[in-house]
């Protein structure tokens, strides 16, 4: 059993094809995993076990000329996305119910866009992962349906807000895991719990069918526990979507061929020390530092690069975050308002005395932002910082210290992260090794827009 649940996508994909191993072995492997109390707890919001039972049966039947790109894949999403006969909750009692014990709320009638193309591809959906309500917040703690350790040590945050999807494909509960990243909640905590975080370009998955939290920045992102994995399921997932208004029409590579061969050959590296390397731990800088060497050491050049003035860069972003989260809230509020957990209900009185004024400065400033970034990669092809500036802090830690200075938790876990949302472009964090404390280190990578084989090519060399 803990055999199979180590696997990556590719290994266990040819094991399947290869018959060695049947989808219904696979998959009570990871049920089993689920339900085994030595794992972390609140990973999960619901566990369809007779669900992915049947579907792992059904796909054992298929002749091999019939199956899918993930034929027998278990896997796993953030409790944000629809899927057909299951509850989405949003990690809230204004969806779940109101006391913690009572059953979740309406079934979905249809698939999120994403669930569907994996579903069709043959990938097994074991069920909905935590998060922090309504996907506002880093930390990933939630009075409701409890906090998600970090699997590395229970003490520590996993991060958020796709707490449990990180947190599970990490200990083995799902090979790969559908998050949702508006300042860095995919990146953020696959940082935190030693897993690839993979945020594509805005646009190049569809949103259609997950609750959002802000239209504008939303992106939907991928953990897994390698490159391969991920270049993998975003050549399933990738696409145009009529349907989804923020949707990019854009071509759509063969990702996990264009992987190999010289990668980083010729690439310029671009570096931008100032704000992305301020008050960074020491050992994640010299993780960081061993990276650029690994790239320059496989052909790339390295360029010092000036990026925008960053100093305001969150308030630009939360100016668009909650005006965006109270306008689809305000469905709720009237009647639901004291269902909200303390945090987001916070956010949200925050967003209506936002002025009309401020929201359009903000969005015209974020395009500002994107022609910035467009300038930037004329002279460069990637972009290298630390992915988050610190280790997993503890659970109920308010303040981390950066460079000597108190910072609200949010505001230091999405550094180096939420700017790329306002941005658009890709962005990937790879495991790059371990603290003296025993927990995880990442890097972050970023490419242009629709960039994301470059991206994933270069961030192979680093990590699988």
């Amino acid at each position: 059993m803990t055999e199979l649940t180590a696997l990556g996508v590719g290994e266990a994909l040819d094991l399947l094809r290869r018959d060695q191993i049947s989808a219904i072995e696979l998959t009570e492997a990871h049920l089993a995993r689920i339900a085994d109390p030595a794992a972390p707890p609140n990973t999960h919001i619901s566990v369809d076990a007779d669900g992915a039972r049947a579907a792992a049966r059904e796909l054992d039947r298929l002749p091999a000329q019939r199956r899918g790109a993930l034929h027998g894949i278990p896997w796993g999403c953030k409790d944000l996305f629809h899927a057909a006969g299951l509850a989405t909750t949003a990690g809230s009692r204004v969806l779940a119910g109101e006391s913690a014990g009572e059953s979740a709320g309406e079934l979905a009638s249809s698939d999120a866009h994403s669930v569907a193309r994996l579903r069709a591809a043959g990938a097994v959906l074991l069920g909905k992962h935590n998060l922090h309500e309504f996907a506002y917040g880093t930390s990933g703690e939630n009075p409701f349906t409890g906090t998600v350790p970090n699997p590395h040590d229970r003490s520590r945050l996993a991060g958020g807000s796709s707490s449990g999807s990180a947190a599970a494909v990490a200990c083995g509960q799902a090979m790969f895991a559908l998050g949702t990243d508006t300042g860095g909640s995919v990146r953020a905590p696959a940082a935190l719990c030693g897993v690839v975080g993979f945020k594509p370009s805005r646009g190049r998955i569809s949103t259609r069918g997950v609750i959002p939290y802000s239209w504008t920045l939303d992106h939907v992102g991928l953990f897994t526990r390698s490159v391969a994995d991920a270049a993998l399921l975003l050549r399933e997932l990738a696409g145009f979507d009529a349907d989804d208004p923020a949707s990019a029409e854009q071509p759509v590579a063969d990702y996990p061929a264009l992987l190999g061969g010289a990668a980083a050959h010729g690439l310029r590296v671009g570096v931008p020390r100032d704000f992305f390397f301020d008050g960074v731990d020491g050992q994640i800088l010299a993780a960081t530092e061993a990276a650029m060497a690994a790239l320059q050491a496989a052909g790339a050049e390295l360029v010092e690069v000036q990026m925008p003035d960053l100093q305001h860069s969150r308030d630009v972003s939360l100016t668009v975050q909650m005006p965006e989260a109270l306008s689809y809230h305000s469905r709720y509020l009237p009647e639901r308002r004291a269902l909200y957990g303390e945090d987001f209900a916070a956010g949200l009185a925050v967003g209506q005395f936002m002025l009309a004024e401020s929201y359009v400065r903000a969005l015209r400033m974020i395009g500002r932002y994107r022609r910035q970034m467009a300038a930037i990669f004329e002279r460069v092809d990637l972009l290298i910082t630390p992915a988050v500036p610190c280790i997993a802090p503890p659970i109920g830690t308010t303040q981390i210290e950066l460079g000597g200075q108190p910072v609200p938790v949010g505001n230091a876990l999405t550094r180096n992260t939420s700017f790329f949302n306002m941005s658009g472009n890709p962005a990937i964090s790879i495991p790059a090794g371990r603290h003296d404390s025993g927990l995880p280190m990442a890097v972050q990578l970023v490419a242009a827009p629709f960039a994301e084989a470059r991206l994933l090519a270069a961030a192979r060399l680093l990590h699988d």
